[in-house]
């Protein structure tokens, strides 16, 4: 048996984002060469058709990364959570 190497995450997936990948919350265990929130994104749009949906357009998503707001080139930390969102207005 080969054990799973990577760094485990947990990501959650708000409004239109959880409509398409079919879920508001997983724990992935992302290979090593996915060190930031850009990479995360770029890498989740394999994961289904649902989720390359949801991510087609990444200059759209939002990230919050620990509940702090975060950029495609914050680092990942193991045991990091990773909220994902499209942009939100008020009014």
């Amino acid at each position: 048996m080969i054990e799973q190497q990577g760094t485990k995450l947990t990501v959650l997936y708000f409004a239109w984002l959880r409509e398409r990948t079919g879920s508001a919350r997983e724990q992935v265990t992302v290979p090593e060469a996915v060190g930031t929130a850009g990479d995360l994104i770029a890498w989740l749009r394999d994961r289904s058709p649902g989720h390359a949906s949801a991510f087609a357009n990444p200059r759209v998503i939002r990230c919050a990364i620990n509940q702090e707001f975060a950029d495609a080139a914050t680092k990942l930390r193991p045991g990091d959570e990773v909220a994902l969102f499209p942009p939100v207005t008020g009014g």
